[in-house]
């Protein structure tokens, strides 16, 4: 009888899974099996918001597949020893997974597969599993990746993409693999407060919901931090509790400028996945170097720690922080503020603030936060490495009503319209009254220190 295993990764869905549809179509019993690498761990990367939702996602991913005759077998340790062990105890014959873009996972899957090989056993690693397009597929002439989004989004757009995968109505499990058991967010302390629910059911009602409403929009209204008109589903995207490919194909068929811009967003995803297959280093180091000489944690000690907490004196930098902190999520406009006001006005190192994104992001991964923040510092693939976002111009211009500081900063509640973006230039008694820090840098002293370094 021949049995496989299909090692989840950050794919935990039954939805549009070709690795699991590989593994049913080729063998009769078949183990899903997900490890607790004690290496993500190791790395930092195992953070109270992430862990709680992925243990959402395995309960679901357990449930579908009990639904279906099947169970979801759980290890922790090692990633190849565990998958080995599995594979001796089901006597499997071959292992099907997800590929991945990290400079970890590469190297994982390279050590797996030689372990595999030593046991007699095929790994198949299946691409386009979470994402749409995969690295390498699209290139430009005389490079292995595109360095600029713009071009790559053409050809991407141009790309054939696979029909999504339809839920499997039958898994067959074979007996005697044993599992730890599964994890739950109530064994967890240190949660953000608003943390969104995990798994895949969660993921395709937020798909529904969205495909449904707020789509037809989003072209117009995706930077209205107010509004909050974005999707939501970019922690469902990171656990692969939804597919890429298929978003992309139900957007597509939507139609219209709304769902145009969403797709946009997923090809940007992509994007960064293969500058990181190509440059795995770009995960910690400049992509492309500016020569910058930040200014040390120790020197600049006190204002990463108002930045952290949301007690910059500049209103929507400090409303993005704390929806952060409350929610393990932050709206991608309030992104591109908060790491622009930390590696260009305050002239911080660009990872000193990527390692609090992924502290505390829900949807925090390699690729999309280091990667955007290296965007945003110039040392990456931005085609104008120097711009300065101007907290307070942006603001008035994505939080016209002050609709958004007012929510996540209650100190100025009662601060009427866009006055609540300077609340420096009130009139002395109303200042005196607020319990609200004063600015920690002034932005023309901080955009002059930047440009002084940058040599400009």
């Amino acid at each position: 009888m021949s049995i496989s295993v299909v090692l989840f990764t950050s794919d935990l869905r039954l939805h549009d899974h070709p690795p699991l549809r590989a593994a049913l179509d080729g063998t009769e019993l078949t183990v899903p099996l997900f490890v607790r690498d004690r290496a993500v761990d190791g790395a930092g990367f195992a953070v109270p918001n992430r862990l709680a939702f992925l243990a959402d996602c395995l309960r679901d991913l357990d449930a579908g597949l009990r639904e279906r005759g099947g169970r979801l077998v759980v290890r922790e340790g090692d990633l190849v020893d565990q998958v080995c062990k599995v594979v001796v105890e089901a006597d499997a014959d071959e292992v099907h997974m997800a590929s991945d873009v990290s400079a970890h996972a590469q190297r994982r899957e390279e050590r797996l597969r030689r372990a595999l090989e030593a046991e007699g056993v095929r790994l198949h690693v299946h691409d386009t599993v979470t994402i749409a397009v995969a690295p390498g597929v699209v290139t430009p002439a005389g490079s292995d990746h595109f360095a600029v989004f713009t071009p790559y989004f053409r050809r991407w757009s141009d790309e054939h993409l696979r029909e999504p995968l339809a839920v499997p109505r039958t898994v067959r499990v074979p007996d005697g693999v044993g599992s730890d058991p599964l994890p739950s967010r109530g064994d967890l302390r240190g949660l953000s407060e608003g943390l969104a629910e995990g798994g895949e059911q969660e993921g395709r009602k937020r798909l529904t919901a969205w495909m449904r409403g707020r789509v037809s929009s989003y072209e117009e209204r995706h930077d209205d931090l107010a509004g909050d008109a974005t999707s939501h589903l970019s922690p469902h995207l990171h656990f692969g509790t939804l597919s890429p490919v298929e978003l992309v194909h139900r957007a597509r068929r939507a139609g219209g400028p709304g769902a145009d811009a969403f797709v946009r967003q997923l090809a940007w995803r992509d994007f960064h996945r293969q500058v990181l297959a190509a440059r795995p280093d770009a995960g910690s180091a400049d992509y492309r170097p500016r020569h910058d000489r930040w200014r040390s944690e120790r020197e600049a000690r006190d204002d990463i720690e108002a930045w952290k907490e949301g007690r910059t004196g500049y209103p929507v930098v400090d409303a993005a922080m704390r929806q952060l902190r409350h929610e393990g999520w932050m709206h991608n406009r309030g992104r591109l503020l908060t790491a622009s006001f930390l590696a260009k006005t305050l002239y911080v190192d660009w990872r000193v603030g990527a390692r609090h994104f992924l502290d505390l992001l829900v949807d925090g991964d390699v690729a999309n936060n280091q990667l955007n923040w290296q965007w945003v510092a110039g040392t990456g693939t931005d085609t104008r490495p120097n711009r300065v976002l101007n907290p307070v111009t942006q603001a008035k211009r994505y939080d016209p009503d002050g609709g958004y500081v007012r929510r996540w900063v209650p100190e100025l509640a009662g601060v009427e319209g866009r006055a609540v973006h300077e609340p420096w230039r009130l009139p002395d008694d109303e200042r005196a009254a607020l319990d609200y820090p004063d600015p920690i840098v002034d932005l023309s002293e901080g955009l002059a220190r930047f440009k002084q370094a940058r040599g400009r």
